[in-house]
């Protein structure tokens, strides 16, 4: 990594990219590179909190690679961490939402006591596509009482519009695909 390398070149340098997957005509940019890479994963920690810095209490992320980066965000910034899960996997009283995917539907969930009222919640998940999974987990956070700060995606596939399903939440995308 040279210090004048942008997010977009450091992601197209340690991405891999797999063509056909999930499904023929897809090509799959895995980021598990990324997160292996010391350097790479402080970088897309600290472009995704920096817009951010003073507006959140706490960071959510999603199953399963928003973990890396809320885990990762949520100890650089010295805040705590959410876990917003497929449905079955949370042992508490749980908020669910059901949503669709590009591939078929799914359900996420969250603790009903994990978020004081009014706690600030900035959202990290890795892709943002469509918006149902992002949108999902919106919404059980505000169903919780929490606010949304923002929502952070290391890609956005611009093509799928899910941005229009976030509504006027911002949202920070490192790279858009």
């Amino acid at each position: 990594m040279t210090n004048n390398e942008s997010i977009s070149e450091l992601l197209d340098r340690l991405c891999a990219v797999v063509a056909d997957y999930p499904q023929p005509g897809v090509s799959f940019k895995d980021l598990t590179p990324v997160f292996a890479d010391p350097q790479g994963l402080r970088r897309l920690v600290d472009e995704l909190i920096a817009p951010f810095a003073g507006q959140f209490d706490i960071v959510a992320g999603l199953e399963a690679r928003g973990f890396v980066l809320a885990a990762a965000a949520a100890y650089a910034s010295g805040r705590g961490m959410l876990t917003i899960r497929k449905a079955g996997k949370l042992p508490r009283e749980v908020y669910r939402d059901d949503y669709t995917l590009e591939y078929g539907s799914a359900s996420l969930e969250l603790h009903k006591d994990e978020i004081a009222p009014g706690t600030r919640v900035l959202v990290l998940d890795d892709v943002l596509a469509t918006g149902g999974t992002v949108g999902s987990a919106v919404r059980l956070i505000e169903r919780a009482g929490g606010v949304v700060a923002g929502v952070g995606v290391i890609l956005e596939l611009e093509e799928l519009g899910g941005r229009a399903n976030l509504g006027d939440h911002q949202v920070l995308s490192l790279q858009k695909v």
